[in-house]
């Protein structure tokens, strides 16, 4: 289940030595990525290695309604991830899930933000 602070990642993304890829499938094909460091770590760990990894500061929020939480959730995903991906980004970082209910009907609120990790220093669409 996704969580603050959860990396996705699309499947196929290039990806230095130290990121290590999670076993858990996300809808749309992508896949949780994990690093040995924060993200301000990270990203000096990426820029010493030669890769970058871009921050859209537009943060994308959605909800999704239904009953079984699993599917709603990766309702929600499934339309961060289309927003992204329309963005030219690869990966998502997750900054809030919240669960509510309105009139009864459940439902989730994602928001996160997009990223892009590539080699280089210019983004590349």
């Amino acid at each position: 289940m996704i969580e603050t602070g959860t990396l996705l990642m699309e499947k196929g993304t290039p990806i230095p030595q130290f990121f290590s890829i999670g076993t858990e499938s996300y809808p749309n094909a992508w896949i949780q990525a994990t690093a040995n460091s924060n993200f301000e770590e990270l990203e000096k760990e990426l820029a010493t290695a030669g890769w970058t990894f871009f921050y859209r500061a537009c943060e994308i929020k959605t909800i999704a309604f239904g009953f079984d939480k699993q599917r709603r959730t990766d309702a929600a995903l499934r339309r961060l991830m289309a927003n992204a991906t329309l963005q030219k980004c690869n990966c998502l970082e997750i900054d809030k899930v919240s669960m509510h209910s309105f009139l009864g009907l459940p439902y989730v609120s994602v928001s996160a933000h997009s990223r892009h990790l590539q080699k280089g220093s210019t983004f590349d669409e």
